[in-house]
């Protein structure tokens, strides 16, 4: 027999966010200055002085990608993100994979950004890094226990010390200046002995992946759609704002340190702390890796809350058995968050820091792209006539917008190492087959994709109605 209690008895999220709130946590999940400081290092050392140009198209396929996320992201509200809306308008196969691939980014991202916090804890301490990560983790796992609304002014206090450490060495780098500009729009890197190597058109696409996975936190919005205040407008004024906010917080300081680094070879290195030094003093150069170490933190506690709820709504979805899903799905009786699923992200992920994770971050690029191919497929399919009258923020030039961008993201695809896609693929396999061998026989009850019913109607049905959630929103 089915358990239909399963299906029908969902739980839910509590509104308690707005605009501000879901900025702040949404920014700090993008963690523009983690990113500066920790992945930006790897694109110098493969791209030279073309990152900022990398980051710079990257940040206009992701102008495409925002658009189509506030559609789909105020279309289907849900704590699901992707797979929710994907599932919805593509079909539960669709957003099974989709799944799949956001949980690659759930469990690998945030012990690859921990990793990081102990050599900028360097100056004050000496820690072994993987045991420094791992406390990273648990710290987030506490964090992420708590209440929404004060995880966002936490994490907002967090990400203000971020912003004044980019822009210290944003001013250090522009204040020593040793190259002209042109080499942001003629890219160099170092070719060793002494000589510069071009950086090739190719050599940029292929970094778009990196790039992208740099600004991709701009879509934690859509995972909080549930908890936020008057989702229609918020959501997409959130993805937006987020993204071109974090945009700025990267490019600026990337450009500094690309006129400002001493060579070509200091460049590729990477050492940003070192630089910061070299055009400062020791004291600055330890502000500025305290900013780095706090922004480190700030991006794990954002992104173990916010992937707690993709594991939250898979088990409210019933992705797994039965005992699973209860879990799961949760919800905490002081603070309302899904505390079990917030264990199930921080604990692996502490456990991760001490397994070798170094080409994981290209397997995630990839998957960040697959993701992006995904949500592009169902933003062409979220004018169907199911779906025209519900109310939703709409994308200018549809269908032309979701369609360009499609075609761009499966061409970086292609540009991809060969490993990173086999990785990838084989994690897409091992999806199919449960699908195909769990899920879909069990149809019924499993995988059942669902959004809250008072997000869904159609517009007038909510105008007419006068019950006390359809009119907060």
């Amino acid at each position: 027999m089915t358990d239909t209690r399963e299906v029908h008895s969902r739980p839910r999220l509590t509104r308690s966010i707005g605009v501000v709130g879901g900025t702040l946590l949404t920014l700090s999940c993008l963690t523009p200055a983690s990113s500066l400081f920790v992945i930006v290092p790897d694109s110098f050392g493969t791209l030279g002085t073309g990152t900022a140009l990398a980051l710079t198209v990257a940040a206009l396929l992701c102008v495409g990608v925002a658009f189509t996320y506030s559609e789909l992201g105020t279309l289907i509200p849900s704590s699901g993100g992707e797979y929710a809306m994907v599932g919805t308008l593509l079909g539960r196969l669709a957003g099974w994979l989709v799944f799949v691939l956001s949980l690659i980014v759930v469990m690998i991202v945030p012990p690859i950004i921990a990793l990081g916090t102990a050599d900028y804890l360097a100056p004050l301490v000496h820690l072994d890094p993987r045991f420094a990560a791992a406390a990273v983790m648990l710290l987030s796992t506490v964090m992420g226990l708590l209440d929404l609304r004060a995880n966002a002014w936490i994490t907002g206090i967090f990400l203000a010390l971020e912003v004044v450490g980019a822009a210290v060495v944003a001013v250090l780098g522009f204040t020593h200046t040793r190259r002209s500009a042109s080499v942001l729009v003629h890219p160099v890197m170092d070719g060793g002995h002494g000589h510069t190597a071009p950086v090739t058109a190719g050599l940029i696409v292929a970094g778009l992946a990196t790039a992208l996975f740099i600004l991709q936190g701009f879509s934690t919005a859509v995972y909080l759609a549930e908890e936020m205040e008057n989702p229609r407008r918020t959501v997409a004024r959130t993805v937006l704002w987020t993204l071109a906010l974090g945009f700025v917080v990267v490019i600026v300081p990337v450009v500094a340190i690309t006129l400002g680094a001493p060579d070509l070879q200091a460049l590729a290195g990477g050492d940003i702390a070192g630089m910061v030094q070299g055009w400062s003093n020791s004291a600055v150069g330890t502000f500025i890796s305290l900013c780095i170490a706090l922004a480190i933190i700030n991006a794990a506690i954002v992104m173990v809350i916010q992937n707690s709820r993709v594991v939250f709504a898979s088990a409210r979805d019933s992705a797994w058995p039965a005992p699973v899903n209860r879990a799961f799905s949760r919800l905490g009786r002081r603070f309302g968050s899904p505390w079990v699923a917030t264990l199930v992200v921080g604990v692996p992920g502490a456990l991760l820091c001490f397994v070798d994770l170094d080409m994981l971050s290209e397997v995630t690029g990839v998957a960040v792209a697959g993701m992006y191919v995904f949500v592009a497929l169902g933003a062409l399919a979220a004018r169907r006539a199911e779906f025209k009258h519900r109310a939703a923020w709409r994308m200018p030039l549809w269908p032309v917008l979701p369609a360009l961008l499609m075609a761009v993201l499966l061409w970086v695809l292609f540009r991809q190492s060969p490993e990173s896609l086999a990785v990838t693929g084989g994690i897409v396999l091992v999806a199919v087959a449960y699908w195909a061998l769990y899920l879909r026989p069990r149809r019924q009850t499993r995988w059942v994709i669902a959004v809250p019913e008072d997000e869904q109607a159609p517009a007038a049905a909510r105008e007419d109605s006068g019950s006390e959630t359809l009119q907060r929103v």
